[in-house]
C-alpha cells in the first residue's frame, strides 16, 4: 500500500486527482498540502496545512511514494512578477527536491502545451524550467502531463479561456497530426492518467495532450 502526495487539490485537476486515488486500492494514505485548514473527506485523507512560504518546515511530511504537483496560478491572481514566479517556479522546483532527497520513486507534474525553458512568455518558460529541474532529480519515474485547453467547472470563471476552449473544440475536428497535441482535454482524463501512470510499468515520461487521453482509452 501506497502513500500519494497532492500539491493542489483544490484546483481543477487536483480535486479530480484525489477522487481517483480515493478509489484506487494501491493507496492506503494520500497526504493533501493545503494553505488553509479543511476537513477531510476520507479516512484515507491527511490534511497537512501547509505555508507555502516555508516548505522545509514540511520536509518530514513529504514522504511517501508517489507525489503529484497540480498547483497553478493566473497573472490575475498573481499580478506581482515576484509571486507569479514562486508559484509557478520555485514552489514546484523546491518540492521537487525536497521530495527527492526523501526518496520518493516518483514524481508527476501538470505542465502545459508547449512548455520551454527558452520561452519568451514567463508561463511556459517557467513549466519548462520545472520539467527540466524534475528530470534532473532523477526519480524512478516521472510524469510530466502536457494539456491544452483544460475542460472542466472551474470555481474561477476565466473569460478568456472559455473562449478559447470554445474555438479549440469548433477546430478539434482538424487538428490533426501533429496538430493532435493541441485538442482540449478533460480535467478528470489528466488525473486519471496521472494515477495510471503511478500504478502501471509506462516507458514514457512526457505526454502531449492527445497522448495523455490515449493513456486511458
Amino acid at each position: 500500500m501506497k502513500t500519494a502526495l497532492v500539491f493542489g487539490s483544490s484546483g481543477l485537476v487536483g480535486g479530480h486527482l484525489v477522487n481517483q486515488l480515493i478509489l484506487n486500492s494501491n493507496y492506503s494514505k494520500i497526504k493533501i498540502f493545503v494553505r488553509s485548514k479543511i476537513e477531510p473527506i476520507n479516512p484515507k485523507i491527511e490534511i497537512i496545512d501547509t505555508n507555502f512560504n516555508d516548505l522545509e518546515k514540511y520536509r518530514n511530511d513529504i514522504k511517501g511514494e508517489d507525489c503529484f504537483f497540480c498547483i497553478g496560478t493566473t497573472r490575475k491572481n498573481s499580478p506581482n512578477k515576484n509571486e507569479y514566479e514562486r508559484v509557478e517556479l520555485n514552489i514546484p522546483t523546491q518540492i521537487a527536491q525536497i521530495a527527492k532527497s526523501n526518496s520518493i520513486k516518483s514524481f508527476f507534474f501538470v505542465s502545459s502545451g508547449y512548455a520551454d525553458p527558452k520561452s519568451s512568455g514567463d508561463y511556459l518558460k517557467f513549466k519548462g524550467l520545472v520539467e527540466q529541474e524534475i528530470k534532473n532529480q532523477n526519480f524512478d519515474k516521472i510524469g510530466i502531463m502536457r494539456p491544452s485547453f483544460l475542460l472542466g467547472n472551474r470555481k474561477e470563471k476565466r473569460i478568456g479561456e472559455k473562449f478559447g476552449i470554445i474555438l479549440f473544440k469548433l477546430l478539434t475536428p482538424i487538428l490533426v497530426g501533429p496538430l493532435r497535441k493541441m485538442r482540449p482535454i478533460r480535467a478528470e482524463i489528466v488525473a486519471k492518467a496521472m494515477v495510471k501512470l503511478a500504478n502501471e510499468n509506462i516507458n514514457q515520461s512526457i505526454f502531449e495532450s492527445n497522448e495523455i487521453a490515449e493513456l486511458v482509452r
